[in-house]
């Protein structure tokens, strides 16, 4: 989705978040797995599924269920499903990576007290299904932000402006271990170190994408680096990075992902640097 906002103002992270685009479900068909409202279907993708399986059921206005007792059941079905939408092209940047399938609270955050099934990661979004990531901001002396660049091979958002480190939270794997691995691995920060990140709450991003509906939890958290310090990609999935001051981050939050852009720019407000 195309990143724009208002470029004859100066922009305010409060400006940047008001030009965030929103999730309209019109269109789209909500998905009903072990008797809960857990996704998204967009038309093409509805029609897909209902001729693949005959276990997904249209119920008219209420949406299209799942014919799954168990979660062992739904995970095994959406689990083919989600293989063949590969081989239709309906998914793309498989990852033989697996996210956690939660029990929908109330207001349709995880519940992460009731896991059901995991999934290969790629199906979330086609699928409209909620995924969990951790965004990390790292900070430096004289107000400045090690952003980094994703690199052109990313299969999501190539060559965008990044956190220092973000990434998906895997099955089985805690918050903190993830910001661990994810520091190390993207910005080469050692454990030592990035285990004094500090946890700043979550944020709910949800909007419309070519690929489905992105509906995430972003576990946000801020790591103070030393003055020399300087990250390096360890993974292959940064391009580089860059220590920037605040007018320069603010001029170039249009740059970034919806999703780092949210997180950095909260950065900003809670930490009162704009």
């Amino acid at each position: 989705m195309a990143h724009s906002t208002d470029s004859g103002a100066r922009l305010t992270p409060r400006g940047y978040l008001a030009s965030h685009p929103r999730f309209d479900p019109t269109g789209l068909t909500r998905l009903w797995l072990l008797g809960m409202p857990m996704g998204w279907l967009e038309a093409p993708t509805l029609r897909f599924l209902t001729r693949f399986d005959a276990a997904f059921r249209q119920l008219g206005d209420f949406g299209v269920q799942l014919l799954a007792e168990t979660p062992d059941e739904a995970g095994a079905m959406l689990g083919r499903a989600a293989l063949a939408m590969r081989e239709n092209a309906l998914v793309r940047g498989w990852r033989n990576e697996r996210y956690t399938v939660f029990a929908p609270l109330p207001d349709g955050t995880p519940d992460l007290s009731q896991p059901l099934f995991a999934l290969e990661r790629a199906a979330f979004r086609r699928l409209g299904l909620v995924s969990r990531a951790v965004h990390i901001n790292g900070y430096a002396p004289e107000r400045t932000l090690w952003v980094g660049r994703r690199a052109a091979d990313k299969s999501v958002d190539p060559g965008r402006l990044d956190n220092l480190a973000a990434g998906g939270l895997p099955h089985g794997e805690s918050e903190r271990d993830c910001v661990v691995r994810e520091l190390w691995e993207e910005a080469g920060v050692p454990a030592t170190l990035a285990m004094q990140a500090t946890p700043r709450g979550s944020i709910r991003a949800t909007r419309n994408e070519p690929d489905g509906t992105h509906d995430e939890i972003l576990y946000c958290y801020d790591l103070a680096l030393p003055d020399d310090f300087v990250p390096h990609n360890v993974d292959g999935e940064v391009a580089g990075f860059q220590r920037l001051d605040v007018s320069t981050v603010l001029a170039r939050l249009p740059e970034f992902t919806w999703d780092a852009g949210t997180v950095t720019a909260q950065f900003l407000i809670d930490h009162d640097w704009a």
